[in-house]
């Protein structure tokens, strides 16, 4: 498997207001965001995302923090430690 694309879709984690969540899924949604999960209650939305467009998810009113869902890729068994 080769590296992905940088526009490739990327999984975030959004801390969003919860007094505009409504608001701020819906623009989100707009500039590109497919929403994967909502915890309004929490102010968090999770989603995919083109790696290129982040930048503008970060802009919109509301949205006080996106981060990069972590994907944890163990090394082989037989691999040294770093």
């Amino acid at each position: 498997m080769g590296q992905a694309a940088r526009s490739g879709p990327v999984g975030v984690i959004l801390s969003v207001d919860p007094d505009r969540f409504a608001q701020v899924v819906e623009a989100a949604r707009r500039i590109g965001l497919t929403v994967t999960g909502e915890q309004q209650i929490l102010g968090s939305l999770s989603g995919t995302i083109a790696e290129d467009r982040i930048p503008v998810l970060e802009a919109v009113d509301g949205v006080e923090a996106v981060d990069r869902e972590q994907i944890v890729r163990l090394p082989p068994p037989d691999a040294p430690i770093q």
